[in-house]
């Protein structure tokens, strides 16, 4: 017999994720019980697979896809909708999402010593259309544990409290060519910012952020070069 465990007080949203994360873990198992060539993962792959299989069950893709889009890709409203962390929706986004469109989301939350670096991150990519994507864009495009950069957009939303959008991103010296378009919404409770979400489109994309843009009303940043 086995046993799942969960922090006693926890929100549902958290008690739910525990049992499927478990049950994941405890299918691991299963796999090399049942197919004796099987390799089991690694610790940590294993909690990625867990993870993984967690958001699938509790963020059905048919169904959280169609909200990504009625939403306007507004990861803390995904969050209120299926009172699911902000780093699982974010995570789930990049996951349903890869092969339709490129797309670069980041949630940055404060460290120990109070300085706000990227926490989660995801991306996808357009199978469809190889045109329409960003490449060579990791300096651009923040990792985990990236500190956020003063003046960008990410800080403007910490420091001002308020949703932030910029309108144009360039991405090549001296280019007037097409780049991104950036919103970055700061998750406020009891008037702190506790959390920020940045989702980067392409401009060519820039109306899948309307039903966000309208239901913010953001303050507009005219543009950046080089970074969000």
């Amino acid at each position: 017999n086995k046993s799942i465990y969960f922090k006693k007080g926890d929100a549902l949203s958290g008690i739910q994720n525990t049992i499927f994360h478990e049950i994941r873990e405890m299918m691991e198992t299963l796999f090399a019980e049942v197919q004796l060539d099987y390799t089991p993962l690694r610790t940590s792959a294993r909690h990625i697979a867990a993870n993984r299989f967690a958001a699938a069950v509790l963020l059905p893709r048919s169904d959280f896809e169609k909200k990504i889009y009625d939403t306007g890709f507004n990861v803390v409203e995904l969050s209120r909708l299926y009172s699911k962390s902000c780093s699982q929706v974010l995570l789930r986004m990049g996951e349903v999402l890869q092969g339709r469109l490129f797309m670069y989301a980041a949630l940055y939350e404060p460290d120990a010593e109070k300085q706000w670096r990227v926490a989660y991150w995801t991306g996808c990519s357009n199978d469809t259309d190889t045109d329409a994507n960003v490449y060579g864009g990791d300096g651009l495009f923040p990792r985990r544990g990236r500190m956020v950069v003063p003046g960008s957009l990410v800080d403007l939303a910490i420091r001002g409290k308020k949703p932030q959008l910029v309108s144009h991103v360039t991405l090549l010296d001296g280019g007037d060519e097409d780049g991104l378009v950036g919103m970055a919404e700061p998750l406020i409770i009891s008037g702190a910012v506790t959390k920020v979400a940045l989702v980067a489109l392409l401009e060519q994309s820039r109306d899948l952020l309307l039903p966000q843009i309208e239901r913010l009303k953001p303050i507009l940043v005219e543009g950046f070069h080089g970074h969000l």
